[in-house]
């Protein structure tokens, strides 16, 4: 038995009554996209009900649930749109230059056609939202008992969003972003940067921008470069590559560059078996292919990279299924060099 059998035997229950109900239920409910998947959601609702868990945590898992049905209902409608996510402190007062530098760079890239995600909150955060306007703009709130509340740019507007967890309103910061942009804050910027950085030196989620934004001449991200080489990189806790996940910066036009040019012919990546395919918007040289495969064998597993076209695997996305690829053996670790492989292809 393979292990997409396996799968799909894990849907399954062992009370072939239970198991044929649950199918009916699907069915009845039209729910014929992805019906083995629905079947494995019932499967496991009912299986946390075998384990008897404590009704507190059958309220936080319904909460938590819901913030994920909530989220996917408003973001499902702008699943095409290219989105960056800001952070920064809710305290930064209009009179920062911070906060100057958060409305002007959310400006420039609504403008230029990017959606803006802030945490919807006042500070930088009403600055991006007031940059972007309301209507290329989302707000990922929270439930707290003091300083969180909507800016009046994204308050009653159906893109906000309101978690009543921290994990739930983080996996959409980083799942629906196309870059990742911070600037100056506190404890929160601090675990939201940090967390989007190991998420994608862990390859848990994929590679984006990601830009440590200072205001012009402003020094609050230096000192963490500093301090990222001295006791991080020099003791060996990080590796040299990993420098690559980000750029920290003061210019906006060089915070602007550092995203368009990570879509100039990249689109795209996708894991299929052991392999990466890379789309891309155009074909590169097969001299530069050749060049790859020389360059980058330190992070593949076999010396081999292809050009291709969409894998039967990608059947789910039709809409880019006419993009050039790239196939390539990634060894899954070295992702600050996969961000240099993808520099490399934008070059073209």
């Amino acid at each position: 038995m393979n292990k997409h059998s396996l799968k799909r035997m894990r849907a399954y229950l062992d009370d072939p009554i239970i198991d044929s109900q649950i199918g009916q239920l699907v069915e009845s409910a039209m729910l014929s996209d992805e019906p083995e998947l629905y079947r494995e959601l019932i499967t496991n609702i009912i299986r946390l009900g075998q384990n008897q868990p404590h009704r507190a945590d059958l309220k936080l898992f319904i909460r938590a649930f819901r913030d994920l049905r909530h989220a996917n209902r408003v973001f499902s409608k702008y699943k095409h749109a290219k989105k960056i996510t800001i952070f920064g402190s809710a305290r930064t007062a209009p009179d920062r230059p911070e906060y100057a530098a958060a409305h002007d760079f959310a400006k420039a890239m609504a403008e230029s056609g990017f959606m803006i995600i802030t945490g919807a909150g006042n500070g930088i955060m009403g600055a991006a939202q007031d940059g972007a306007g309301c209507d290329r703009s989302f707000g990922l709130n929270i439930v707290l008992p003091f300083e969180q509340s909507p800016n009046t740019t994204i308050n009653n507007d159906p893109k906000l969003v309101t978690f009543n967890y921290f994990f739930t309103r983080k996996l959409h910061f980083i799942k629906e972003s196309h870059a990742i942009v911070c600037f100056p804050g506190g404890f929160g910027t601090m675990d939201e940067s940090f967390e989007a950085l190991t998420l994608m030196q862990t390859g848990r989620s994929n590679l984006v921008p990601i830009i440590f934004m200072d205001a012009p001449g402003g020094g609050f991200w230096k000192p963490f470069e500093d301090y990222l080489n001295r006791e991080l990189l020099r003791r060996g806790l990080i590796s040299h590559e990993d420098m690559h996940l980000f750029k920290i910066t003061d210019s906006l036009e060089d915070a602007q560059n550092e995203i368009f040019n990570f879509y100039k012919n990249f689109h795209s990546y996708r894991f299929v078996k052991e392999n990466l395919v890379i789309r891309m918007q155009r074909q590169i040289p097969e001299s530069a292919v050749t060049d790859i495969e020389h360059d980058f064998a330190d992070i593949c597993t076999k010396d081999k990279v292809h050009v291709c076209h969409a894998l039967p695997e990608e059947i789910d996305e039709p809409e880019i299924s006419h993009l050039p690829r790239l196939r390539l053996p990634f060894n899954r670790r070295m992702l600050g060099r996969l961000r240099l492989l993808i520099n490399r292809i934008n070059e073209f």
